[in-house]
């Protein structure tokens, strides 16, 4: 594109810091550790498969801790079970978050009066977001990654 003066005038450029890159790098493409451990792990699974399709938001879901940074617990965590799930964690890359799904992973759910089951997962793992439902809908993890997203981004 030109001017009246006849030289030639830049276009479309993007003036960013390295900070806010980086935010909008790592919110566009987060890679989920899934620990699938009960009924919600079926749920977490629908939600990548074609309906919902995760992967159009930049989410692919992961087997090794160290190449995921986000932690989707979905299920009861039970007393034996959770070493594994803190180890896992501490493997996973920097920044990480997580994500509970489920009433179980929040808050024990049915399970909340047995003696092996974890009341609050986030006791032991910080949580960043929740997904309550028992079990919630595939929908429900897609906006949660969106708004995991979203503070990501804003850095929150």
């Amino acid at each position: 594109m030109t001017n009246n003066t006849g030289k030639r005038m830049l276009q479309n450029i993007f003036i960013s810091t390295i900070e806010l890159m980086s935010k909008w790098a790592t919110g566009k493409s987060i890679w989920p550790l899934s620990c699938g451990i009960s009924c919600c792990a079926i749920e977490m699974m629908h939600a990548a498969a074609s309906r919902v399709d995760l992967d159009r938001f930049g989410c692919l879901f992961r087997s090794s801790p160290r190449h995921a940074d986000l932690m989707i617990i979905a299920g009861t965590v039970t007393k034996k079970m959770l070493p594994q799930l803190i180890t896992l964690y501490d493997q996973m890359l920097f920044p990480k978050f997580v994500i509970a799904m489920g009433n179980c992973a929040i808050s024990g759910g049915l399970y909340a009066e047995s003696d092996n089951v974890i009341s609050d997962v986030g006791k032991h793992i910080p949580i960043d977001t929740t997904v309550p439902g028992c079990p919630p809908p595939p929908e429900d993890l897609a906006i949660a990654i969106l708004e995991m997203q979203a503070k990501i981004r804003n850095g929150k």
